[in-house]
């Protein structure tokens, strides 16, 4: 399952010139968790994209080892469950200019909303 919305349009492109001149051997294996039972992309939705829509129906994937924050990656996938985006087929494609302001922002803002403000003591 995607952790994200979009893919940025130049970002695509440039993963697709990469595969073209590399290959796809050449692909670092998409990064993938499992939380409460749903396994999801921690990183690496571009690359996942570009190799659907070059036909791929498996992709390497490796299980992500780092310890990241995890309560923004279930809020991410929560806003994908909202919209229907259940895999990396549905994420649309936009100018990188609105990924800027669409989703980097948004996560910012996220982030922000949930780590900026005091914290209440149970």
């Amino acid at each position: 399952m995607p952790s994200q919305l979009y893919i940025s349009k130049e970002k695509l492109k440039n993963v697709m010139r990469y595969i073209y001149n590399k290959g796809v051997n050449s692909l670092d294996p998409i990064p993938i968790k499992k939380i409460n039972n749903i396994i999801f992309y921690t990183d690496g939705h571009t690359r996942a994209f570009a190799l659907w829509k070059l036909g791929f129906k498996k992709i390497k994937v490796e299980w992500e080892t780092e310890e990241l924050d995890w309560e923004l990656y279930l809020i991410c996938i929560d806003w994908c469950k909202n919209e229907n985006i259940s895999n990396i087929s549905h994420l649309k494609i936009i100018s990188h200019n609105q990924y800027k302001k669409w989703w980097i922002k948004r996560c910012e803002d996220m982030h922000k909303l949930l780590y900026s403000s005091p914290r209440k003591l149970k």
